[in-house]
């Protein structure tokens, strides 16, 4: 399967062939920061993903392991990478519908903030 994607203004687009890990949903405080809410992502290695458009494309080294792909232009977070590693998280929410996936699991939930409830992971739609 083929999945696409791009940042809010199009600068950026990417596409992911193959089977991607379904999203993981991370309260992290860096994420909360990054994202103004919680991130969503998807996950898959590095050799499926084929980056189309990068003209905005910057990262950030957000930690001492890891680091944060987002576009200069409309700010969109788009990928998250720890260093040296063979894997590479997408945000889910720049995959164009449909994305044929669903949330798996909830991270660092101790650090979600006091305004949010926890997101049912078996909820139906």
């Amino acid at each position: 399967m083929i999945r696409k994607g791009s940042c809010l203004c199009g600068e950026i687009s990417y596409r992911i062939a193959g089977d991607i890990r379904g999203v993981i949903n991370c309260f992290c405080s860096q994420c909360r920061k990054t994202s103004g809410h919680h991130v969503a992502a998807v996950q898959c290695a590095l050799d499926q993903l084929e980056i189309m458009k990068d003209k905005t494309l910057v990262w950030y080294r957000s930690s001492e392991i890891a680091q944060r792909g987002f576009c200069s232009q409309c700010g969109s977070s788009l990928f998250w990478k720890l260093n040296r590693s063979d894997r590479i998280s997408i945000m889910a929410g720049t995959l164009d519908p449909p994305t044929h996936v669903k949330s798996i699991q909830n991270i660092f939930v101790e650090d979600m903030s006091d305004y949010h409830e926890l997101p049912s992971l078996d909820a139906e739609a």
